[in-house]
């Protein structure tokens, strides 16, 4: 368990550029001159006894951005919140109850930006002890966990494509069992692999 650890700091200490869902599709990029909407997520590795694992959630079907799809717990910086990080902290308590003294905050990843139009800002957490999942009916229809070990293996990831707007779009994926991993998640999972490898 100590080594996962030192590979997720060590990895915090490399350098990394921001990330944005247009990554792999230049031809479609945003505006540079559109305003990004503020969010912030939790990548919150849970120390197990079998092993560090990932938490993540399935969004509920009705959401009007991203339903069905698998996220990390998070959502838009509000005014109240001080800074990404107790907008990360939030969110994850709001969504799956997560208590936030058992969350210890190493970092920030870097920025990514999505095609909804937000500035996400990824905090890399550790979560410790005893927790039990209770997902927001509202927002969350599952909370799951996935092998750390899973997500930062970069020959896990393949790059799939789709119609987005009428245009061909690829983006990253990471599949995992029944849960499909794909999109900004797994691109700022992806860049966390990157940076973990030696």
């Amino acid at each position: 368990m100590r080594d996962e650890i030192s590979r997720l700091t060590d990895a915090l200490a490399r350098p990394a550029g921001e990330s944005s869902d247009f990554d792999l599709n230049p031809a479609i990029r945003a505006a540079s001159s559109r305003p990004l909407r503020p969010a912030a997520v939790l990548v919150g590795v849970w120390l197990r006894p079998e092993g560090a694992r990932l938490i993540l959630t399935k969004r509920a079907s009705h959401l009007k951005h991203h339903p069905g799809q698998i996220a990390f717990p998070g959502g838009k910086v509000d005014a109240g919140d001080n800074g990404p990080e107790a907008a990360a902290l939030r969110e994850a308590h709001e969504e799956i109850g997560l208590p936030s003294d058992q969350v210890e905050l190493l970092g920030r990843l870097p920025a990514h930006e999505t095609v909804t139009g937000f500035s996400v800002v990824p905090i890399l957490a550790l979560v410790r002890g005893d927790f039990h999942p209770i997902p927001e009916a509202g927002e969350v229809e599952e909370a799951f966990t996935v092998p750390l070990s899973h997500v930062l293996d970069r020959a896990r990831y393949v790059i799939e494509g789709r119609i987005w707007q009428g245009q061909p779009r690829r983006y990253y994926a990471v599949p995992y069992g029944p849960y499909y991993i794909w999109g900004a998640t797994a691109r700022i999972l992806r860049g966390l692999a990157e940076r973990v490898a030696p």
